[in-house]
């Protein structure tokens, strides 16, 4: 039996990813009536890349279903701070959809969660059914799904150049595991995404206490064992926004 191969794609960073990509030549991707494709274009030639490259057996492009999401409901903040998504992107995204359409391949969105907890389910299921999985996107926080089973490629520059995400490679980058990355991002907190984490706290410092309590919660297990300091200081008084941050950036499984 041919090897089964799961292609997930997060349409959302893709394509902004592939707008950015030719914005310099935004005014010169236009069809007669006025719609900007750069996006369309650049999107469409990634895509091309990826199929040759992986050849899948299955594919799902999985997009966000709006800005609320149960996240926004636990935080309100979240991703409170990013610029507002460019019209030009914006008109092209049900084109995006549609091309995909016409490809046959699968697009899924769902009200209340993100594209990466389809993203996140798929891999789940893929993986409990004997499927090697590659995950493409532009956004670091789903390398916490990276497994021996499972890698996530990375957009670095523009949507030509990916970074491959394996078990290995997260604890060359980051010197953690894909599953302790999420304990790492919640001492640094997340900019782009708009929420704090424990005061001062950068990603040296979040690698080394991750790697030597193994997790948040092991952190705060041994906290009172920690020699009196700044960090242990600014450790106890950010303790909520320690778990606050998370709990945000954890990926849930959908059971439908």
């Amino acid at each position: 039996m041919a090897d089964k191969k799961l292609l997930l794609i997060d349409g959302n960073s893709v394509a902004f990813r592939a707008f950015y990509a030719l914005y310099r030549q935004l005014e010169s991707f236009k069809s007669p009536d006025g719609l900007h494709t750069n996006a369309i274009y650049a999107f469409k030639n990634m895509l091309d890349v990826l199929l040759k490259d992986v050849d899948p057996t299955h594919i799902l492009v999985a997009f966000d279903a709006g800005k609320v999401t149960f996240r926004t409901k636990m935080y309100g903040e979240y991703k409170g701070g990013r610029a507002k998504t460019p019209e030009e992107l914006l008109e092209q995204m049900p084109y995006i959809q549609e091309m995909l359409y016409d490809l046959g391949i699968k697009t899924y969105e769902l009200k209340n969660y993100e594209a990466d907890d389809i993203i996140g389910t798929f891999v789940d299921k893929g993986e409990k059914n004997g499927f090697t999985t590659t995950v493409v996107t532009g956004d670091r926080d789903l390398t916490q799904l990276a497994s021996d089973k499972t890698t996530v490629e990375v957009t670095k520059s523009g949507v030509s150049q990916l970074e491959a995400y394996t078990p290995e490679h997260m604890k060359e980058v980051n010197g953690v595991t894909p599953t302790e990355f999420i304990d790492m991002k919640a001492l640094m907190g997340d900019n782009s995404d708009n929420y704090p984490g424990v005061t001062k706290v950068g990603p040296k410092t979040a690698s080394r206490l991750i790697q030597k309590y193994g997790s948040v919660e092991g952190i705060y297990d041994h906290i009172d064992e920690m020699k009196k300091s700044k960090l242990k200081e600014n450790l106890i008084n950010d303790k909520d926004k320690a778990f606050l941050a998370k709990n945000l950036p954890q990926l849930t499984v959908i059971h439908r």
